[in-house]
């Protein structure tokens, strides 16, 4: 998929944003965003999804999703 979602870190690795459901324990079923340095078919977003932003971890650099304050 060419337009994935990519995010360079400070380190210039670049990253791109996925998402999967995924059923939880008691049953319930639950979206998770999570980033890969490869695309990965039929998984991969086009945008950040609304009330979300990119922040990076300090200790690694690594992109993740973060809900954005109101």
């Amino acid at each position: 998929m060419a337009n994935a979602y990519s995010y360079t870190n400070k380190k210039g690795q670049t990253y791109y944003l996925h998402t999967r459901e995924v059923t939880l324990k008691n049953g319930r079923k639950q979206t998770i965003y999570f980033f890969a340095r490869d695309v990965r078919d039929k998984m991969a977003l086009s945008a950040v999804p609304a009330g979300y932003q990119v922040v990076e971890t300090t200790r690694t650099g690594m992109p993740v999703l973060k809900r954005s304050s109101k």
